[in-house]
């Protein structure tokens, strides 16, 4: 892809992330899609997000910054929602989070085959507990 046609994806990506449309999401990651330091595969990456959602129905991503080099991208996202559910086996507290959060993905043929970058998990977590 070009730089420009990586822009559009990824605002097609963030579209899918604030639609908390999951089917639409598996749609950018590769199926084995490996992630630093979490479980591998598009599955894992679902079920993450599910159980953010769960806990943070309202739960939004605005982009910050995105930089676009061959395929990869740099993004900084800021994230929040408020805790109405269970989030990581801790009981809704009603507290609102907002989050920053830095990623590098590597894209391949339109969908997301590595990633790494901060821990929101575990912001989130420290926010809430």
């Amino acid at each position: 892809m070009e730089p420009w046609e990586t822009r559009e994806w990824f605002a097609d990506v963030l579209d899918a992330l604030n639609r908390h449309d999951l089917d639409d999401l598996r749609g950018f990651l590769q199926p084995d899609v490996r992630r630093a330091h979490l479980p591998a595969g598009a599955d894992a990456w679902i079920e993450e997000y599910a159980d953010l959602l769960h806990g943070f129905p309202d739960w939004q991503w605005k982009r910050i910054q995105l930089l676009v080099e061959d395929d990869r991208l740099a993004v900084h996202l800021r994230g929040g929602g408020t805790h109405t559910g269970v989030f990581a086996h801790i009981a809704a507290t009603r507290r609102r989070v907002s989050i920053a959060s830095f990623a590098m993905w590597r894209v391949e043929h339109g969908r997301i085959a590595e990633a790494s970058g901060t821990d929101d998990a575990a912001q989130i977590r420290a926010a809430i507990g």
